[in-house]
C-alpha cells in the first residue's frame, strides 16, 4: 500500500489473539481521520485475502496514510467475535469485514457501534447488487471462493508448469503453454509468468540472450501466444547493478550492465520480436499486474479471434 503498511497479526486461531501498538492520538476517531497513520482492522472468516485487496485498492488513492493493520482470520464463533472486539477497543480505527454469517455480523457491527467505532462490510454492496439483478438471495456460506473446485486444480496445474517452464529451464512442451513471455534478462518475465499461473494461465518465460539461438520448440510453438517484453536500457542497467550487487559480483566492468552493450541488447530482442509479429510490451512503467493484465486482454482478444 502507497506509503507504507505496519501490520500486526491479530487472527483468532487457538492461542488466543495478539493485540498491535495502541495510537493515542488516534483514539478520538470520531468519522474522520486527525492523523495520516492509523489502525486497520481487516475481518474475514475466511483467510482475509478479499478484504485485504479491497482495503490495498482503496489505500494506495491515499499517499499519505500509513496503516498499522491487524488481520482477524477464520473468525466463525461469538466467542473469536469477543476477541476480535477487545482487540478493536485496545487499538481504535477503522474496521473492514466480510462476515456473511448474520448472527456474527451482528455481534461485531453492535460491538463497534457501542464503542462508537465505523465498521463497513465490503461485500455488502455488490452483493446486494448480484442479488437484485438476479432476483435471488446469497447463500450466506463463508469461504465459498476457496473451495477445491476445477478453477483451483487449473490453478495449481498452471503453477507447476510456470515453474517448470521458467526462465527456459526446459523446452519440452512449450507449445502446451496458453502464453509464452520472452525477454532479455530483468523484464520480470519470472514474477508475471507466476502471477498470470496464480490465474490459471499456463505460461512458460524463455530468456534472449543475444548470439545465443531461442530454442527450436519455441519457434515452431502454433498454440501458445508468444509475448516479447522490453525495457528501458537504463532502468535495466540500474536493476542489473542491483541484482549484480546482491549477488556480490558486481566488478564495474561487466557487459551484464554495461549501458551501451544493454542498448543493443534490447534493440536486437525488439528486432527480432518485429520479424517474428510477436506482440511486444515496454514494461518500464508497467506494474506486473499492469503487465498481466495487458496480456490478458491480449489472449482474450486472440481466443476471440480464434472462435
Amino acid at each position: 500500500m502507497r506509503g507504507g503498511v505496519a501490520r500486526q497479526k491479530s487472527g483468532v486461531a487457538p492461542g488466543g489473539d495478539k493485540k498491535g501498538e495502541s495510537s493515542p492520538a488516534y483514539s478520538q476517531i470520531v468519522g474522520a481521520f486527525p492523523v495520516s497513520r492509523f489502525h486497520l482492522h481487516l475481518v474475514s472468516d475466511s483467510t482475509g485475502d478479499t478484504v485485504h485487496a479491497v482495503a490495498k485498492a482503496c489505500l494506495v488513492q491515499f499517499e499519505d496514510a500509513i496503516p498499522v493493520e491487524h488481520s482477524w482470520t477464520m473468525v466463525r464463533s461469538e466467542a473469536q467475535i469477543d476477541r476480535v472486539l477487545a482487540g478493536i477497543e485496545a487499538n481504535r480505527g477503522l474496521v473492514l469485514y466480510t462476515l456473511v454469517d448474520d448472527e456474527l455480523r451482528r455481534g461485531l457491527t453492535e460491538g463497534c457501534r457501542k464503542s462508537q467505532i465505523p465498521a463497513i462490510s465490503v461485500l455488502d454492496p455488490i452483493i446486494g447488487a448480484i442479488a437484485a439483478y438476479l432476483g435471488s438471495q446469497a447463500r450466506g456460506l463463508p469461504g465459498q471462493q476457496h473451495l477445491l473446485d476445477a478453477e483451483y486444480f487449473q490453478r495449481i496445474d498452471a503453477m507447476t508448469y510456470a515453474l517448470a517452464h521458467d526462465d527456459g529451464q526446459s523446452a519440452r512442451g512449450l507449445d502446451d503453454a496458453d502464453i509464452i513471455l520472452v525477454g532479455v534478462s530483468r523484464t520480470s518475465k519470472t514474477p508475471t509468468c507466476l502471477y498470470l499461473a496464480n490465474r490459471g494461465v499456463k505460461t512458460a518465460n524463455v530468456p534472449f540472450v543475444p548470439g545465443v539461438a531461442l530454442p527450436e520448440e519455441l519457434l515452431a510453438a502454433t498454440r501458445p501466444m508468444i509475448v516479447g517484453l522490453t525495457n528501458d536500457p537504463e532502468r535495466l542497467v540500474q536493476l542489473r547493478r542491483s541484482r549484480l550487487s546482491m549477488l556480490g559480483s558486481d566488478d564495474g566492468n561487466s557487459d551484464y550492465a554495461d549501458l551501451e552493450r544493454v542498448r543493443e541488447e534490447v534493440v536486437a530482442a525488439r528486432r527480432f520480436f518485429t520479424d517474428r509479429q510477436w506482440p511486444v510490451i515496454d514494461i518500464t512503467r508497467r506494474s506486473i499486474e499492469e503487465t498481466a493484465a495487458t496480456i490478458m486482454q491480449m489472449l482474450a482478444r486472440r481466443r476471440g479471434e480464434d472462435a
